[in-house]
């Protein structure tokens, strides 16, 4: 079960909130908003989408691979593996 289950519909509504910006993206973009100006909210979603992935590595973290310390093993193993590639990932994006 992923570590967001308990507060799903947040996560939800900040991906909303996300999508929206994109959208406002879109719209700036349609109506021929100066460059720098885009540029600002793209800089904003992109915060927003580093602040949302680090939340779900957090969850993921306190969750998957705590249960799977717990085990140890194998799988503690190959869980820390999986969220230290993750962690990789977020910091090169």
């Amino acid at each position: 079960m992923p570590g967001y289950t308990s507060h799903k519909d947040d996560v939800l509504k900040r991906l909303r909130r996300i999508e929206g910006q994109v959208r406002g993206l879109q719209r700036m973009v349609e109506e021929g908003t100066y460059c720098i100006d885009v540029l600002t909210q793209v800089s904003a979603v992109t915060k927003a989408l580093q602040s949302f992935g680090l939340a779900m590595m957090e969850d993921h973290l306190h969750s998957c691979v705590t249960d799977a310390i717990a085990e140890g093993g194998d799988r503690a193993r190959g869980k820390v593996e999986e969220a230290s590639r993750a962690i990789a990932r977020l910091v090169r994006a």
